[in-house]
């Protein structure tokens, strides 16, 4: 394996591959999958579907972006689903790193809304995979069940083609906008997201009591 491709597959800060917990989860996932492909995709939609996405339980500490944490919580937002991701495919020998891009997400529930007053979600995680001598990027931030209450199309993963946002959703709404990707890392730029939050978001919104799933159903009551 190249040198330059070598330091993907090692475990980092956050994307804690060597960790019992997600050495297990990688192994139980990937199954009998014999190719790196096909292990690949299992895992995505493991941690996909298997974590429940949470945007109010950002914390931006080491400790609490860990894949290991993430596992052990059972839930997160876009960037520790993506550490997951990142550190299950290592866990696998599967290089694996972070990307990040600022997206316009025009679905979010009244309280974020609110909160952030804005709809430019900055440092958006996905995770890129080194498959076929190539890298392919995987977003599994949105579980099924979160796509269907929202009816948006659920990403799918073939281990060839990018997994990122729809523009629209199944009913033609604007969805997710692209506006600039800020590149692909072996662990999280943690200092320099929290920067970025600090300068574009009027404060540093306060979810410890919320909860997204309870908002969520309540944006999809109001027929949003």
């Amino acid at each position: 394996m190249d040198s330059v491709i070598i330091e993907y597959v090692r475990p980092s800060a956050t994307v804690d591959s060597h960790h019992p917990m997600v050495s297990a989860f990688a192994r139980e996932n990937a199954g009998d999958a014999h190719d790196s492909r096909q292990k690949a995709i299992r895992l995505y939609y493991a941690v996909r579907d298997g974590i429940r996405y949470d945007p109010y339980s950002i914390d931006l500490t080491v400790e609490g972006l860990k894949a290991s944490h993430t596992l052990s919580v059972g839930r997160g937002w876009c960037v520790p689903k993506a550490i997951l991701l990142a550190a299950a495919c290592r866990a696998m020998g599967i290089p694996a790193r972070l990307g990040f891009a600022d997206v316009r997400n025009h679905l979010s529930t009244a309280r974020m809304r609110e909160a952030m007053k804005t709809d430019v979600f900055y440092w958006h995680g996905y995770t890129a995979i080194y498959l076929d001598g190539i890298w392919v990027k995987a977003t599994p931030a949105f579980n099924i069940e979160l796509c269907e209450r929202f009816q948006i199309q659920p990403l799918e993963f073939d281990g060839r083609n990018n997994a990122i946002y729809h523009p629209f959703d199944l009913n033609g709404n604007r969805h997710m906008e692209y506006l600039q990707y800020r590149g692909e890392f072996t662990d999280v730029p943690i200092d320099q997201i929290i920067e970025t939050f600090q300068r574009e978001y009027v404060s540093t919104p306060s979810w410890n009591a919320a909860d997204f799933d309870h908002d969520a159903a309540l944006e999809t009551a109001a027929g949003r």
